[in-house]
Order: structure tokens, then sequence, then C-alpha cells
């Protein structure tokens, strides 16, 4: 059963869309578990900061199975199919990995590719799945994340009870940081 993992963010009611995906996304994945939320700034465009975390579950669904769930919750947080590439969300919900699946083909590619270049999708992943190898660049999550520069990428950690204190989540704390 493969471990998979998902970037959620949203820069439009960031509050009440991410605690409304997070209940949907506990409820279609049991046992799912969520990092960290932070605040960054808008990327490709101006607009609003970001609220973004991971989430992690284990599921015996295939990857198209899982992809239509999360455009399910990302449209019952009032995101459209068809919203510009670059322009405010409501809810965005992406794949980072599926497992240790290699994939590149119209519309999907696995990992994703930006997960590499992102603080907001690869410090939170490193909290909840540190030993994770990274199924093309060989080293663990958390390996990548201690390499990374995280100056050049200023992120926010916020108070995550203010998103999910309604539910019963299973929150993970950051890793400790170096001295």
């Amino acid at each position: 059963m493969p471990h998979v993992y998902v970037a959620i963010g949203s820069n439009v009611n960031p509050e009440i869309n991410i605690a409304q995906a997070a209940s949907e996304l506990a409820h279609l994945f049991p046992g799912t578990r969520f990092s960290s939320w932070y605040r960054n700034k808008a990327v490709g465009f101006e607009g609003d900061d970001f609220v973004n975390g991971v989430v992690g579950f284990h599921t015996y669904l295939p990857l198209r199975a899982v992809i239509e769930g999360l455009h399910s919750v990302e449209a019952i947080c009032g995101r459209p199919r068809n919203a510009p590439r670059w322009a405010p969300r409501s809810m965005d919900l992406d794949v980072l990995l599926y497992g240790d699946l290699v994939c590149s083909e119209p519309g999907l590619t696995l990992p994703r590719p930006d997960l590499l270049k992102r603080p907001y999708m690869l410090g939170p992943l490193a909290e909840i799945a540190p030993e994770v190898v990274h199924p093309t660049a060989g080293l663990t999550i958390g390996e990548l994340w201690a390499r990374f520069d995280r100056d050049a990428h200023p992120m926010e950690r916020i108070n995550s009870e203010d998103l999910t204190s309604h539910q019963h989540f299973d929150l993970h704390p950051p890793p400790k940081s170096d001295p």
C-alpha cells in the first residue's frame, strides 16, 4: 500500500479553506497526518500570502482515484478546475509523492518536480516524512531539507491549532533544528 504525500495550500480565506480541506481529507483518507502550517509569499504572481502544509496517508486507491478525490476536495473549497495557473487559490492540492512511483505523462510528473525547489513543500514534508527517500534524488527528505537554502525562501510557521483545533488530526511536531 503506497504512502502518499500531498501539498496543501490556500491564499483565499486560508484558515477556513484549509480547515475544510483537512476535514475532507481526513474523511477520504483515514489516518491522514498533517505537518505544521506555514505562511509564505505567493510565488509566480502578486497576491495575498499562502498558508501551506503537507498531508500524508496510506491508501489502496490507484493514483488517478487519489487525484480525483483531491480534485473533489478542491471543488468543495471553491476552486474551479479551469482556474488560471498563477492566480489566487481557495485550495491547491498537489501530489508530491505516491510511494516510490516515478512517472512523466501529460499533466502529471512524479515525484513532483518543484518539491525540491519549494520550501513550503519540502519543509513540511520533512516534518512528517524525514526518512522517506526521494525516488529520483536518492536522498532522504530530511537530508534534502537540511541542504535547502532556507534564507532565500522565507516562510513563517503559524499556530496549527488555529486551522485544525476542532478536529482530531494527527499533527506532527517540526523536526529538531540544528544547533
